[in-house]
């Protein structure tokens, strides 16, 4: 009998080896805190979460939105690096981190920036804020414009810099991947800040010259070592929350920790979620370079029109799969009717893995081809005549 029970035991214990290898079964990651998700920011592909969609105060991880209409802004050629900002009254009096600015104090954005990303000044916060929408309230509804725009629906924010203990100061972790994600992939630069570990600035003020120190917030910048951000944040109410981000062969994860109960353990379960991350996670790309064929246009004043990818092509595999059977077929129209405009969709390329679609991009015109008249048509056929 004993050996019967034995002999099944070992039986189904082969048969949970077997399943383990086909399936790629992955142990869960042990985190402590109550709220987490992992995320592939080039794909915006969620590998694990929980209790992600729970409203929770986000303490200076707040800041990420800050920086990241602070890039947009730097995007669109009204503000500049080399701007000098001045800092109020009201943003010197601002508690918690700071990096100690006077009232008149003159910084360029870039040295602000600094401090908000490497030692999460909220008087930087606040002086960059004031610059930018004239004060910190009018900053504030571009902040919930952006995070409506993003469709971070559980995302609403009191202050710039996360302050607040209101309870109308809330994020979840998995609005704060959303926003964090569009930072790094739309302004990339933001990480050679973000990467910083130690660096002086200096204090000029009618007291004279003194150098500062920024230091990072971001302990993970030591312990790990594919970290290149993010940002950081602890209040009592919030408890101590983090969005790491870290690139590896090519796969960019964002971690988000929200309630953990100490400042070790959000490091530490930032990064219990980024091995796991990696330990499961194989990325296919296709840089769509290849020629395309010329499409057919029809009633056009050309006949023809060059075609081009919309972007890369990227996938994310967590089970294993063998992406060397990704199929790739080019999807077009015999023809099309004039007008057609630049960058509009012409056809796809859809990806297949095992028969089953895992995505596509879109194949565009490269430029704009008018509706032809009757002057174009006299043209075309003395051009065909003459020739």
């Amino acid at each position: 009998m004993k050996r019967l029970v034995r002999t099944t035991i070992c039986f189904f214990f082969s048969v949970y080896l077997m399943l383990s290898c086909i399936f790629c079964v992955q142990a869960a990651p042990d985190v402590s805190a109550p709220s987490y998700l992992l995320m592939e920011a080039s794909t915006g592909q969620i590998i694990c979460e929980q209790e992600a969609d729970v409203r929770r105060s986000p303490a200076s991880i707040t800041k990420i939105m800050t920086l990241l209409l602070i890039f947009d802004h730097l995007d669109t050629g009204r503000i500049k690096l080399e701007d000098e900002i001045i800092t109020s009254a009201y943003a010197k009096s601002m508690g918690g981190s700071q990096v100690f600015l006077e009232e008149g104090e003159v910084q360029t954005l870039d040295t602000m920036i600094k401090c908000i990303a490497v030692a999460s000044g909220n008087d930087a916060c606040v002086a960059v804020a004031e610059y930018i929408a004239g004060s910190e309230e009018e900053f504030v509804k571009l902040m919930n414009q952006k995070a409506e725009e993003l469709r971070m629906d559980n995302t609403h924010f009191v202050d710039c810099c996360g302050l607040s203990d209101s309870d109308e100061h809330y994020t979840t972790a998995r609005d704060v991947a959303i926003m964090s994600r569009e930072l790094v992939t739309k302004h990339p630069e933001i990480l050679n800040y973000t990467k910083i570990w130690m660096e002086d600035i200096t204090h000029v003020t009618r007291q004279g010259s003194t150098t500062f120190t920024l230091s990072s917030t971001n302990k993970l910048l030591r312990q790990y070592e594919w970290t290149t951000g993010l940002k950081t944040g602890s209040t009592s109410k919030a408890k101590y929350c983090l969005s790491a981000t870290a690139s590896k062969d090519g796969i960019d994860l964002i971690a988000v920790v929200m309630a953990a109960p100490d400042n070790k353990v959000r490091f530490q379960d930032a990064m219990a979620l980024l091995n796991f991350g990696y330990s499961v996670s194989n990325i296919y790309i296709d840089e769509n370079k290849e020629a395309l064929p010329a499409q057919k246009i029809k009633g056009g004043v050309e006949d023809m029109v060059n075609l081009s990818f919309a972007g890369e092509f990227r996938y994310l595999d967590t089970k294993g799969s063998n992406l060397s059977k990704i199929e790739k077929t080019i999807t077009l129209p015999e023809e099309v009717v004039a007008p057609v405009e630049e960058g509009q969709a012409i056809g796809e390329a859809v990806y297949k893995l095992e028969g089953q679609r895992i995505g596509g991009i879109s194949i565009v015109a490269a430029k704009s081809i008018g509706k032809a008249g009757y002057k174009d048509y006299v043209k075309k056929v003395l051009r065909n005549f003459l020739l």
